[in-house]
């Protein structure tokens, strides 16, 4: 096989791709001039709360279904096999206890910042704490999300990856800054759809050119990439079935339970039902998107199975697998170059605006309302939020370098959720499942597990593990020279080995820290937080559960023993009186006219048997509660 074509954009894919951005940015300017034009916070970080659940769920969708997993799942498929795939047995985990323990406490308190809860919970130095590592986290992920579709626009046009950042990186910040809330999830909605199309596309015409995907799936067969079945227990492998699931669970877990991005998404919308509708309408999205990258990562091995590009020199990164494809073997389809890359910066935009508006989210009401100016105007506040979206912009366009020397895109990204975003859900873990936790046992427990993940995270940067690679060929190449001959032929030997190590200067002390898989470092954090956090309260003194606002706290085994009598179930609530909470758990259900609940004449008991909660707590007020105290 010769080496891969030059192709380039062609009239018909610019205009697909420059189409794709200027809609997006329409969608921007639509919603700074509609509506109240974005003059107060409500409006620019929370949608006025009136968001539908079909919007809020491709939102929260796009948010961190990005470029990343477009290009980075593809890459796993050819470099690994197929055990990644086991990861969607995770999302069908996460979904129930993101959308049933965490949501609903947000929903009751009426938050903006997710970080408000910490305070609630704690203090004000736990929910700075918080909102400072969320911060951390979400620029260094932007950062990888802006250079993954940079490095493979670079590979489909030949265009400079870094006039690539700069360009969608400003695109985004324009219309984030300008249209909030409602601008970033009506993109969002537009993106997800981009998104789909280019890949299907992809796939379709992959399939097509090989005469059938059971074509395809026979050749990643005979070249051990179709690999399901490695249950090993052991964490220190890289992939297993334990680990895809679990792992995988705390991983997402922490992105849909307690993000700031995503959290913020589903309080946008007018209730708590339609909010969880929203997120369960993400499992067969999550999966499907999953799914469709993953073929692709095997239509892409079936047609380089006897040359591997990187061996071959046509690719310099692994993560330019699926571009290269694009261009070599589908670019005379007009117009599909042009719908891949539109697909790409969809995933890459959306992510984007999310993540910077839900940072002026962050620093405006969590930091400078609360420590510059606490009686800062609304208009103000809007202003700020605008003004710092902008300037988290410009850093993260100024930190894609970083992200440039990280290696693989989506090992980069889910190791990063779980070094910092694992800190993150063990802290409200922490807060929302262990009543008798205090302040201090919670900022403890959040430095310690930070401490741990960045030791054991960058220590796995500096001494590599050695992993199972699926093997590579060469045969099918016309190699430049004789010398490229033999370089080859020596690399297609080496990489049919079940293991290919890579060197490292010595073996370092506890190394087998190091070569934990990147999917268990956000589940090891949260250990690590509750283990601390539970033993410094216990020295400090546990807090007095009597008093704590039930709001704060999830009766967790009210949700696992919910048919149970209701004297065995006050036996497990920690001194914590749910009574008048019953309605969001409780699986009894009593007919209860609505409107003696709005004529404040429902008996607690009554209410402690119905099952529609969330429809009852939105015409539940001040004087029903205290009469029910």
């Amino acid at each position: 096989m010769p080496q891969a074509q030059a192709n380039t954009f062609g009239p018909v894919d610019y205009v697909v791709f420059a189409g794709t951005l200027v809609v997006s940015a329409s969608i921007g300017i639509y919603q700074a001039f509609t509506g109240g034009r974005q003059r107060t916070t409500t409006e620019f970080l929370m949608a006025n709360r009136q968001m539908g659940a079909i919007p809020a769920a491709m939102s929260l969708l796009a948010s961190f279904m990005s470029a990343i997993t477009l290009l980075g799942t593809p890459k796993e498929m050819y470099v690994y096999g197929t055990q990644y795939l086991w990861i969607a047995f995770g999302y069908l985990l996460v979904i129930p206890v993101a959308a049933h323990v965490f949501l609903p406490i947000f929903f009751r308190l009426k938050i903006t910042s997710a970080y408000e809860y910490l305070e609630m919970r704690f203090n004000k130095a736990v929910r700075v704490a918080g909102s400072l590592t969320f911060s951390l986290q979400m620029i260094l992920y932007m950062a990888i999300v802006l250079y993954a579709p940079s490095l493979a626009l670079e590979q489909v046009t030949g265009l400079n990856r870094w006039i690539a950042v700069c360009s969608v990186g400003v695109v985004c910040v324009f219309y984030t800054s300008i249209g909030g809330m409602k601008a970033v999830m009506w993109t969002d909605t537009f993106q997800v759809f981009m998104m789909v199309a280019g890949m299907l596309a992809v796939v379709i015409q992959g399939s097509l050119e090989l005469g059938g995907f059971r074509n395809a799936w026979e050749i990643n067969i005979k070249g051990d990439r179709i690999n399901f079945l490695d249950f090993n227990p052991d964490p220190r492998e890289r992939h297993t079935v334990w680990t895809c699931v679990f792992g995988g669970f705390f991983t997402w877990l922490s992105v849909y339970g307690v993000n700031q991005a995503q959290v913020q998404r589903a309080l946008t919308v007018v209730d708590l039902r339609r909010a969880q509708i929203a997120m369960w309408i993400n499992v067969p999205g999550l999966i499907a998107i999953l799914i469709i990258s993953a073929m692709s990562g095997i239509l892409i091995y079936a047609h380089y199975f006897d040359c591997d590009p990187m061996t071959n020199k046509d690719i310099t990164n692994q993560d330019q697998l699926l571009p290269l494809f694009v261009m070599d073997k589908l670019a005379f389809v007009p117009g599909l170059p042009g719908l891949f890359t539109a697909c790409l910066f969809s995933g890459a935009l959306s992510t984007l605006s999310s993540g910077l508006n839900s940072l002026a989210t962050v620093w405006t009401r969590d930091l400078f309302q609360e420590f510059c100016c606490k009686e800062m105007p609304d208009s103000r506040a809007t202003f700020t939020s605008k003004i710092m979206s902008v300037v988290f912009g410009c850093i993260v366009i100024g930190l894609t370098f970083v992200a440039s020397q990280l290696g693989g895109v989506l090992q980069a990204a889910l190791a990063l959720f779980g070094m910092i975003g694992g800190p993150l859900l063990g802290v409200f873990t922490l807060g929302v499942l262990f009543p008798w936790a205090n302040w201090k046992g919670a900022i403890a427990g959040l430095v310690t597990s930070l401490l741990f993940t960045f030791w054991i995270g960058i220590g796995a940067q500096i001494y590599k593990p050695a992993v199972w690679k699926a093997p590579v060929s060469i045969e099918g190449c016309n190699p430049l020279n004789e010398t490229l001959t033999n370089v080859t032929t020596s690399t297609a030997i080496a990489s049919s080995v079940a293991f290919i190590p890579t060197a490292a200067p010595y073996n370092p002390p506890l190394n087998g820290l190091y070569n934990l898989s990147y999917l268990w470092y956000s589940g090891f954090a949260v250990l690590v937080e509750v283990l601390v956090g539970m033993a410094v309260s216990a020295v400090t003194g546990f807090t007095d559960t009597s008093k704590l606002d039930y709001r704060l706290i999830c009766p967790i085994l009210d949700v696992m023993f919910c048919c149970f009598p209701q004297s065995f179930r006050q036996t497990l609530r920690c001194g914590v009186d749910h009574d008048i909470n019953r309605l969001h758990y409780c699986c009894v259900c009593k007919d209860v006219d609505k409107e003696d609940i709005q004529n404040e004449t429902i008996t607690a008991t009554e209410l402690g048997e119905i099952k529609d909660g969330d429809v009852i707590v939105g015409l539940l007020n001040d004087s029903v509660e205290q009469q029910m105290k």
